[in-house]
């Protein structure tokens, strides 16, 4: 059996670690008031001597995004990738060429529908045409030339920036390429308006007239549908992703994009605000940006816009176990100076 003497030591012994723990414990509080209350750099804006410790209007989770946003880049048929032209951190132009899908059936097709093209139209110059018919005939010739002067410059267009981002070399060829088919665009809209001014007086055309339209119009259908094999920019920006590799099958309905393209050029925030503190929240306001990955930096912006509609929650809060269970609205926040901040990177903004 212990002795009471051991009882009694081994209780002021408890008794000792117990108030050693409270003092650490108070220490440590201290500290994490010191380190939120210490004043922080922010970019872009001077040290107000407010420090981070105000009060704010509202903090919200938000994340880095490109300018025009995150642009995802899918095909509109399902095919097989013949070849990736770009890959991620290349700057691209609007309509240069990103990837090529397997075409050997659509340009088949495109060759037999030149073919009827050409049958018809010898069957329609058999047949003599005068006055306000063979205007007609002459403008409607004119601008099927053109429409091939466009579809023909367009290839040319793509074979130059292709050429280009391979040598990496003078631009001065896809420069020459990019004119001539912006001059080839003008010249069937020119032609187009030409053409609709003379159809106006009503008179119907010739049979043979008729049936090499209809040619002219299957050959253009089958153009459109080769054109879709070549995916092209819509935007200028950088290629932040690429999804696919070539002999892989391409499709509308993949998990993901093919290739995601933003622009660099200047950074925002996208925040979801807690529709309850939606009032306080307007274009303008001065924001602050913090990121984990910069602890001691604050990165100033301000309220570019605040959404008219009230939305579940995505999930940019961290450890958010169901983000569907929050109403948010989206605000877009315009930084200063983005510095490090990299698109994609999660954030918090705090509104002044």
């Amino acid at each position: 059996m212990p002795r009471i003497g051991d009882w009694a030591s081994w209780s002021r012994m408890k008794q000792r670690t117990a108030a050693v723990l409270a003092v650490l414990a108070s220490v440590a509080i201290l500290v994490a008031a010191v380190w939120i209350v210490q004043p922080r750099k922010i970019v872009g804006v001077p040290y107000d001597g407010a420090g981070p410790d105000k009060r704010w209007q509202a903090v919200a989770p938000g994340r880095v995004v490109p300018r025009t946003g995150e642009i995802q880049i899918t095909p509109v048929v399902v095919a097989l990738v013949d070849e990736v032209l770009v890959k991620p951190n290349d700057a691209v132009v609007v309509g240069e060429p990103l990837i090529r899908l397997k075409d050997d059936e659509l340009r088949a097709r495109l060759a037999a529908a030149d073919s009827q093209v050409d049958l018809r139209q010898k069957v329609r110059d058999e047949q003599r045409g005068a006055g306000k018919t063979a205007d007609r005939r002459k403008a409607a010739d004119a601008l099927s030339d053109a429409d091939t002067e466009l579809f023909d410059a367009r290839a040319k267009c793509d074979t130059a920036a292709i050429a280009w981002r391979r040598r990496g070399g003078s631009d001065a060829e896809l420069r020459a390429a990019r004119d001539a088919f912006s001059r080839a665009q003008e010249a069937v809209k020119t032609r187009a308006a030409a053409l609709h001014d003379i159809q106006e007086d009503g008179t119907l055309p010739t049979q043979a007239e008729a049936q090499l339209e209809v040619a002219r119009a299957e050959r253009a259908v089958a153009r459109a549908a080769l054109d879709k094999m070549t995916i092209r920019a819509p935007i200028a920006g950088t290629v932040l992703q690429v999804n696919v590799k070539a002999g892989e099958t391409a499709a509308p309905s993949a998990p993901q994009p093919l290739i995601v393209l933003g622009d660099l050029s200047a950074l925002r925030v996208r925040a979801e605000v807690d529709d309850r503190d939606i009032g306080s929240i307007k274009s303008g306001q001065p924001v602050v940006v913090r990121a984990a990955a910069f602890p001691d930096r604050e990165f100033a912006g301000k309220v570019a816009s605040v959404a008219p509609i009230v939305a579940a929650a995505s999930g940019l809060a961290r450890g958010s176990p169901n983000p569907t269970d929050v109403d948010v609205v989206e605000v877009m926040i315009d930084l200063a100076s983005p510095g490090p901040l990299a698109s994609g990177m999660q954030v918090d903004a705090y509104f002044r």
